[in-house]
């Protein structure tokens, strides 16, 4: 009977494997990644909302570059701006407890109770001067996305750059490289992001996320320095060394190529934390500075009108939870991506399929 069963299972995972393969059967390794990738439903419904919240954001509030003294601006679809105060409207939006600036926004039909679906002209409510929050937190939003863009790239490349040349070189390079990359893994980030906030976050989000990305890059840099040291040891390192490769066409012709897929997942959890850490910063106030917002400094600016006015916590928070958590989970279908381990798992469709395609061969 065990024998009947161990016959069974080795039977089924050949069967599987032979699906497999033939569905891999002439693709090149780039294709089968990006097929992979398609597939995983979590990672391709972030990507689309990921993609679809950075697209309603800065079409919302426009393109804002620069400083505030000196603003290169694209205006948006939206009406209202962060410097537009209407103290009458505020007034004319009053809750059910009295507060004024309430939000416009209803999303429940008439048949459960609610007023009909509707936005109005203040959907997210206005703060306690009469500025329009929808406006306040979509440039927040945007300034938020810019610094995870910015800091996740600066990262990527400075991450790479030095474990590329650690784990490649080794010997004494790698020794100096790692402990210069201890020394500011052992400095806590929010101690280093406070005084760098503290004295680049007047200048604005560029210089600030600039700055924020040349002290992100530890933890990618080990990641890199490990795969480096592990592909510098395969054959075909050693038969391009034969050829007459040289040092750095060994490095980004064939070692760089092969390591990409630990260097991009490492990039995707770095922005994720980089727009957390902005947001802290800026709660704590050494990250974006007023007369500017980020989703942090909104939740810092209205943290005492939590219990009268929420809505004020819950825009703010619900899209720093939603892009971070988008950018963790395309993290992860990029990693079973590029894991060549990962099996997907073979329906019923797939079994059927392959047993039309073998009975016609």
């Amino acid at each position: 009977m065990a024998k009947d069963t161990k016959g069974i299972e080795k039977s089924a995972e050949k069967n599987e494997n032979e699906i497999a393969l033939r569905e891999t059967e002439g693709l090149s390794q780039g294709q089968i990644i990006l097929r992979r990738f398609v597939r995983h439903k979590a990672a391709m419904s972030s990507l689309v909302a990921l993609l679809f919240i950075i697209l309603f954001v800065y079409t919302a509030s426009g393109i804002h570059l620069g400083s505030t003294k000196e603003p290169i601006s694209v205006p948006g679809w939206w009406p209202h701006s962060i410097t537009e105060i209407d103290t009458e409207g505020a007034l004319a939006t009053v809750c059910e407890n009295g507060i004024t600036g309430c939000p416009t926004l209803d999303i429940l039909p008439s048949f459960i109770d609610g007023t009909g679906v509707a936005i109005g002209e203040h959907p997210f409510g206005m703060d306690t001067i009469g500025t329009d929050y929808f406006a306040l937190v979509m440039r927040g939003a945007e300034q938020s996305i810019m610094v995870m863009l910015i800091v996740g790239l600066l990262g990527m490349v400075i991450g790479t750059t030095i474990g590329a040349i650690a784990g490649f070189y080794g010997g004494i390079v790698d020794a100096i490289l790692m402990r210069l990359t201890d020394v500011f893994l052992v400095t806590p980030t929010i101690v280093i992001g406070a005084v760098i906030g503290f004295r680049f976050g007047n200048l604005g989000v560029v210089p600030l996320a600039v700055m924020l990305g040349f002290f992100a890059w530890m933890g990618l840099a080990r990641f890199v320095r490990t795969e480096f040291l592990t592909l510098r040891e395969r054959e075909f390192v050693d038969a391009a060394r034969v050829a007459g490769a040289s040092n750095a066409r060994i490095i980004f012709k064939h070692i760089l190529p092969n390591a990409i897929g630990v260097i991009i997942v490492a990039g995707t959890l770095l922005m994720s934390g980089a727009i957390l850490t902005e947001s802290a910063l800026s709660y704590l106030g050494f990250g974006v500075k007023s007369p500017d917002v980020s989703l942090g400094l909104l939740i810092s600016t209205y943290q005492d009108s939590f219990t009268v006015s929420p809505w004020m916590f819950w825009w703010p928070g619900l899209f720093i939870i939603s892009i971070a958590l988008c950018v963790n989970f395309i993290g992860d279908g990029l990693r079973d991506a590029f894991d060549p381990r990962q099996k997907r798992r073979i329906t019923l469709k797939d079994r059927m399929k392959a047993r039309e395609t073998k009975a016609k061969a």
